[in-house]
């Protein structure tokens, strides 16, 4: 069923939503029996607060919309009372404008969100009924392209590897009408992906790049997901408590791929190509090692490092091939750097881009659909910092300044050439529960990017 229903439901109930500072005018005008209801539960209008209130015609439910000040602290508001009010069919009894009619549409749509492929959970029962005005195919579109992203990374390596990450854009490409192609083992090798193999080659599971089509008009995009299914670190072995969560290692290809299967969706005029290059980093006798050199797909030599420094290396490869199609725009997204997380915390998907109109666009597009996304400089000073003694990079600094800056300065020496190129550097991981977004796995930026293309792309 769409998280976000497309059908009327039979008399559904009005939820009116209420500002706090006009909440005695709104009460002021319904009935004695909603006045005193509302006296007796002590409603303000306040943020989250919600209720559902018996009347002479039948109930309504009463949301708190808090005040300006209240709702900048957060996003999907309305998500708030999707968990509050009992289970039942909603219908918006108050005007809200159309970019936050959507927004909270969205919300209350994700808040149905359940991953209960190990555990059987409550199952939806809430459902916000969109007002006519609503595209409300575009709202599915994206909230199932969201669910996807979630779900691919809330699964457990151990049912989410490269075969298993393969699959899914199999079935993807099945469901659109794409196509889908895909580089396995040595022929990594023989068709000049070297560093994709060298980073997965200590794993049983065979590394692989996947690379999907779809789309015969229009301008064209492509689209690099960081796919590191499992990262021990390798021989640069992490911590326990860093390893916990490298589950998530691959919302990078999560994320890209909730972003296809959006823009597959809604069937925008584009030429879409999705690149995943496919591993797991992982511990044995033909591991990659400190200080070995690797030549790349584009003929750079890297020096290693730090062999937790794997993401960059897999993308490279994958950047450098689709620089050769010379796309319109072209995207990378991994969870790259702990620096990024130092830099803007787990919330915002911090991009890089020498495209100023990419830039503002997207910043425009990201507050408009509430997908935070911050600009960090591709600051080029920096460029000696990834330029080691014996190769022409270091996929590892030392001294621990800038990462998240350096790490996306050596993908942009793969992406030379680009017409326009942009590096996310997200999280993927929500830590602590929020309204809409319970803890686990989460899509960063894909929302922002889905509602900038049709600016940057020109469709």
């Amino acid at each position: 069923m769409p998280l976000l229903p497309r059908t009327d439901a039979s008399d559904p109930i009005p939820l009116h939503v209420v500002e706090r500072d006009r909440f005695a005018d709104w009460k002021a005008g319904q009935s004695q029996t909603v006045r005193s209801w509302l006296d007796r539960i002590a409603f303000t209008g306040a943020l989250g607060e919600a209720a559902l209130v018996p009347d002479d015609n039948g109930p309504l439910a009463v949301a708190g919309y808090g005040d300006r000040d209240s709702r900048a602290r957060g996003r999907f508001h309305l998500a708030l009372a999707a968990r509050t009010l009992p289970p039942g069919h909603y219908s918006l009894a108050t005007e809200l404008p159309a970019q936050v009619a959507e927004e909270e549409c969205l919300g209350w749509a994700l808040t149905n969100y359940r991953f209960d492929r190990y555990k059987e959970g409550a199952q939806a029962s809430s459902w916000l009924l969109p007002p006519d005005f609503l595209d409300t195919d575009r709202v599915n579109a994206i909230a199932e392209g969201e669910a996807l992203t979630r779900d691919l990374i809330n699964t457990p390596s151990s049912d989410m590897g490269p075969e298993e990450l393969e699959a899914t854009v199999r079935d993807l490409a099945v469901e659109f009408g794409a196509t889908c192609e895909v580089t396995l083992g040595d022929t990594l090798l023989a068709e000049n992906f070297p560093m994709i193999h060298a980073v997965g080659r200590a794993s049983p599971r065979a590394p692989r790049l996947i690379d999907m089509r779809w789309g015969d008009t229009g301008p064209t995009l492509t689209l690099v997901g960081k796919g590191v299914c499992f990262d021990t670190g390798g021989l640069n072995l992490k911590p326990g408590a860093s390893m916990g969560l490298m589950k998530k290692d691959m919302g990078g290809a999560a994320t890209v791929l909730g972003l296809a299967r959006m823009i597959m969706s809604l069937r925008l005029d584009l030429r879409l190509r999705v690149l995943i290059p496919a591993v797991e980093n992982s511990v044995s006798g033909n591991a990659f090692r400190p200080q070995d050199v690797l030549t790349s797909r584009k003929g750079l030599t890297v020096e290693i490092n730090n062999t937790d420094a794997e993401g960059r290396l897999v993308l490279a490869d994958a950047l450098a091939l689709a620089v050769e199609e010379d796309p319109d725009m072209l995207i990378s997204m991994a969870t790259l750097t702990g620096a990024a997380r130092v830099a803007v915390g787990p919330d915002i998907a911090p991009f890089y881009t020498d495209n100023g109109v990419f830039a503002s666009t997207l910043a425009n597009a990201a507050e408009q659909v509430a997908d935070p996304v911050w600009r960090m400089p591709f600051h080029t000073p920096y460029e000696k910092m990834i330029e080691p003694m014996i190769a022409d990079l270091d996929n590892a600094p030392k001294g621990g300044f800038a990462g998240s800056i350096t790490a996306a300065l050596f993908l942009r020496r793969f992406a030379e050439g680009a017409r326009s190129y942009a590096h996310f550097d997200i999280y993927g991981w929500q830590p602590t529960a929020a309204p809409a977004r319970p803890v686990g796995g989460v899509g960063q930026g894909a929302r922002a990017i889905l509602q900038a293309l049709p600016e940057v792309l020109y469709l």
